[in-house]
């Protein structure tokens, strides 16, 4: 049995609309799981069922085994970072890291020694006695990290913990919560939006659409294989086409040109799709997953270039770095090789 365990969950705000429908979802003990997905997809709301905000209408959460459903938040002994830090402006970063440990009714000597330590690991030694407002963005984020962690929580909970943070700084705070998260083994639920940080930064993944989970695996397998056309354009697939299976492997699209892939042969999957970055421009057509198609629309990216092709199985995006640069209105043909070919 998974040390986080999620079982039939549905949310219901009016009994009416479901903004989540039987959820699953099973976390290891030490793993970091993101939720990823647009706006209202339900990822926060699954994170606020298990931090106990929200009571589901139907199903169980479970930690360590334990029922944890109808357990309210302040009994849940879990750490929650969120986007906007929510620290004390009149205590100290100190003061602010051992909040929790205070309402605890910890020793004096142990609440010491503990912010002491969490301080150490999360780089804020030497700023204990300052202020909230005399720190920057990514400093008072690891203060709200480090209040976070220093209860030694069952579970810690980050909602969009960096969207507040300039570009630079996500890419160094995200580094940051991957390398102490990994360094104390605290099993950890990830919510964002942001595909780049979420990859980045996760052991494994649930891309959620609609109230339930599309897809839930390591980021390399959703990048590299995502099982849905809803995963496939959130994670920066743009060209589709329709499909029609012959036999395993091997697909008709609808000007006869037949397409093989080795990818996903499942009969009832008919929508082909692949990045324009593993589309290649080559010299002539071959029996199969070539097609011709005449340049509209060309793009300078900086390190390549983009060609929208309008072809008889429709309009492809295309990025090409070479030598060789094609101008509108040219016609070339386009490989679409059979291990890059995802069938969705």
């Amino acid at each position: 049995m998974s040390y986080v365990e999620l079982k039939d969950i549905r949310v219901s705000y009016d009994n009416k609309t479901d903004i989540l429908k039987d959820l699953n979802l099973s976390i290891e003990k030490g793993e970091l799981v993101s939720l990823l997905g647009p706006s209202g997809c339900g990822k926060t709301t699954t994170l606020r069922v298990i931090a106990g905000l929200i009571q589901p209408n139907d199903g169980e959460f479970l930690v360590d085994r334990h029922n944890l459903t109808k357990v309210p938040v302040h009994k849940r002994e879990f750490g929650m970072v969120f986007q906007s830090y929510a620290l004390f402006p009149h205590l100290t970063i100190k003061e602010n890291v051992a909040f929790g440990l205070k309402l605890r009714k910890e020793k004096k000597s142990v609440i010491d020694q503990k912010v002491k330590d969490i301080l150490a690991i999360t780089g804020l030694e030497e700023l204990g006695d300052r202020y909230p407002k005399q720190l920057s963005g990514g400093q008072r984020q690891r203060v709200a990290l480090a209040r976070a962690l220093v209860i030694e929580p069952k579970l810690l909970l980050l909602d969009e913990p960096l969207s507040n943070l300039d570009a630079k700084l996500r890419i160094a705070m995200r580094i940051e919560i991957k390398r102490i998260q990994s360094q104390l083994g605290i099993t950890s639920v990830f919510v964002t939006h942001d595909q780049e940080e979420c990859f980045s930064i996760s052991d494994k993944v649930a891309v959620m659409n609609k109230g339930v989970i599309e897809q839930f695996d390591t980021p390399e397998e959703i990048y590299k294989n995502p099982k849905t056309e809803f995963v496939a354009r959130f994670i920066g697939f743009e060209n589709f086409f329709d499909l029609t299976l012959i036999e395993k492997g091997k697909y008709k699209a609808v000007d006869g040109t037949i397409f093989l892939s080795t990818r996903q042969w499942e009969e009832e999957k008919k929508t082909g799709t692949i990045r324009p970055d593993d589309i290649e421009i080559v010299s002539e057509a071959g029996d199969a997953n070539t097609v011709s198609g005449t340049i509209k629309v060309r793009t300078f990216l900086g390190k390549s270039y983009q060609y929208e092709v309008e072809t008889s199985i429709g309009t492809l995006l295309v990025n090409e770095v070479d030598d060789v640069i094609y101008q509108v209105g040219d016609t070339i043909t386009l490989s679409i090789p059979s291990h890059k070919l995802i069938i969705v």
